[in-house]
């Protein structure tokens, strides 16, 4: 049984630098362009990975030469990719990101190959997925974990109206402020169902909130370790990835969190996504005050 399996999306980045992101209709001219492997799914996999946690990653890539970059960066980062399906005649998901001097990012997904993720999933003591692949993948993928004893977190990018059935088979939810917006607010998520809502807010750091015994939520602010960002990219990913592998590693959820906003600070000193993704040895020196 893996610690973590994630089911999700692998894409190639192609990101460019700017000065600022462009107003509508202008063009700018960029500073820098640079191709690195990402996609929500395959960055919160290594992420996992790095952070200590066996892991599979249940996936998509084409026939080509970006799917096989792909798949040798992730194998490199200790993730099994048994489970990644190869799909002839379609592309690599591709995504295009913008990245400001202030290290803010805009980000364009092509999903390609991610339109065709299977759904059979290994055995897991943690399930971890997004939306950047087919919704009845992840709700069949779910319901599966659940049924199996499985803890079910979800990073609900992009936001989308959410079924029933996800709802109701998800322990955790990580959106970010934007998403939890879209979604409705945290207090209406837990009222459908959620039993945990854990949104990620940049450098102000994550609020949590749980139902209470009057079917309202209680609310809770973890603040975020300081850095000086370069790049925001994969900074989410490096927060998911980290809170999978804890949650799997057995450690409290109070720990957990500390070692998610650690990772996820550490993402934004990096350019790129998976290139930015610490290791477990990296937070612990970073939380002990030494990194």
């Amino acid at each position: 049984m893996y610690d973590v399996v994630v089911l999700g999306s692998a894409n190639l980045d192609l990101v460019v630098r700017a000065e600022r992101h462009p107003r509508s209709g202008e063009t700018l001219l960029g500073r820098d362009y640079r191709e690195f492997p990402g996609g929500k799914g395959l960055n919160q996999a290594v992420a996992a990975s790095r952070a200590g946690a066996s892991v599979a990653f249940v996936g998509a890539v084409g026939d080509d030469s970006a799917g096989t970059r792909l798949l040798d960066e992730a194998g490199a980062a200790g993730v099994d990719i048994a489970h990644v399906k190869v799909v002839p005649g379609v592309p690599t998901g591709r995504a295009l990101i913008t990245v400001a001097d202030d290290g803010d990012n805009t980000i364009v997904v092509v999903p390609g190959a991610n339109l065709h993720v299977p759904a059979g999933l290994p055995p897991g003591r943690v399930l971890l997925a997004q939306l950047e692949i087919p919704l009845p993948t992840v709700v069949a993928g779910f319901a599966s974990a659940r049924a199996d004893g499985a803890r079910t977190l979800l990073n609900p990018a992009p936001a989308i109206l959410l079924p029933a059935e996800l709802v109701s088979t998800t322990e955790v939810i990580i959106p970010n402020q934007h998403e939890a917006d879209l979604l409705g607010g945290e207090d209406a998520l837990v009222a459908a169902g959620v039993r945990t809502v854990v949104t990620t807010m940049g450098e102000d750091g994550a609020a949590v909130v749980r139902p209470d015994e009057t079917g309202g939520g209680t609310r809770r602010r973890y603040p975020a370790p300081r850095v000086v960002p370069v790049d925001t990219t994969g900074a989410g990913d490096a927060f998911c990835g980290v809170l999978a592998a804890r949650l799997a590693s057995g450690a409290g959820f109070d720990d957990a969190m500390r070692w998610a906003l650690a990772g996820g600070s550490l993402a934004t000193t990096t350019a790129g996504a998976v290139p930015s993704l610490p290791t477990a040895a990296a937070i612990e020196a970073f939380l002990s005050g030494a990194g």
